[in-house]
């Protein structure tokens, strides 16, 4: 594999706008700052409340099934993944205070609903932009859970409503740059662990008009920074290409053999020895920051503290973490 030069950033920050947990009662604690009542990371808006006798009531973030985050590095911002619900990026962003023009392209982890359907509420707030949307190829598959009761169709993007709406598509599957090469986007990730084994095969995607196991979600894909002395930052959406195997392809694009942070939804589901063995050997990488997201299950979590204590930072909806 021919190696890329990823430029090292002094910094990057990295806000969660949208995520399965929403908790105004968190803590500031080193490099994270919180939204709400015990952090600094920003004031608590007010709404007008008929029920209240000072007539308004503390307006707070929104937590969904969904996952999307801000990245911000060298004064400029990109959207990773949009959220599930029309209204629930765009309304945090609002209590955020964010402009969501600010943002210079989003890319797209993969096609799965809950990181694109949100999408639309930034279509109706920003209009025909041409903001450029990066993805993978496969992005659009129609994708269905088949199980022995049921068939569940899963809602896929579509690309003439998108294009429609104004956004200028990008589809890719190497790897490329965004931020004047600050940021990397993998594109397609090597699958190398032999107990990283994707979706269960109930999973399945529309190929030429057959409907086939698609256990590899191939249009999965992650971001990379290199914060200079510090190493490889490195946020997933779902990572359906499994853990291990985007940190160490992160590593092997760039040729930078230190793991800095990763954040981001894990899909660690408790599938067996798969969250041991992809515990174990994140230990082994020795990350400085660990932020488990979105679809990583209450035993992961607990797995990874216990494994991870001083990396170890839960996650919510409006964390900054100041890398």
């Amino acid at each position: 594999m021919q190696q890329i030069s990823l430029a090292p950033v002094d910094g990057v920050h990295i806000t969660t706008l949208m995520d399965n947990s929403s908790d105004a009662l968190l803590p500031d604690e080193g490099l994270v700052r919180r939204w709400g009542f015990n952090g600094t990371a920003g004031p608590l808006p007010v709404l007008p409340a008929e029920f209240a006798q000072e007539k308004q009531n503390f307006d707070f973030l929104r937590a969904e099934h969904g996952f999307s985050a801000m990245v911000e590095a060298g004064g400029r911002r990109l959207l990773f993944d949009t959220g599930i619900s029309a209204d629930g990026v765009i309304g945090n962003l609002d209590r955020l205070a964010i402009r969501p023009d600010s943002f210079e392209t989003i890319v797209f982890s993969h096609g799965h609903w809950d990181h694109v359907m949100g999408l639309h509420g930034l279509a109706d707030r920003l209009g025909p932009a041409r903001l450029p949307l990066l993805l993978h190829p496969d992005f659009w598959l129609q994708r269905r859970i088949v199980s022995p009761d049921r068939v569940l169709e899963l809602p896929s993007p579509s690309r003439s409503a998108i294009e429609g709406a104004g956004f200028t598509i990008i589809e890719e599957r190497q790897p490329s740059f965004l931020l004047d090469g600050a940021v990397l986007v993998t594109g397609e990730i090597d699958r190398s662990t032999p107990f990283e084994t994707g979706m269960p095969p109930e999973h399945e995607a529309l190929r030429d008009g057959v409907w086939q196991p698609d256990r590899e979600v191939h249009d999965d894909q992650a971001l990379v920074l290199n914060v200079r002395d510090r190493g490889l930052v490195v946020l997933t959406g779902c990572g359906h290409s499994g853990l291990v195997n985007i940190i160490r392809y992160a590593k092997r694009l760039t040729g930078i053999p230190r793991l800095y942070a990763v954040l981001g939804g894990f899909h660690l589901r408790g599938y067996g020895p798969v969250l041991a063995e992809t515990v174990a050997a994140l230990a082994e990488e020795a990350p400085s920051v660990v932020v488990p997201a979105h679809c990583t299950s209450w035993q992961a979590q607990h797995a990874l503290a216990a494994a991870l204590p001083g990396a170890f930072h839960p996650n919510a909806v409006g964390s900054r973490f100041e890398l």
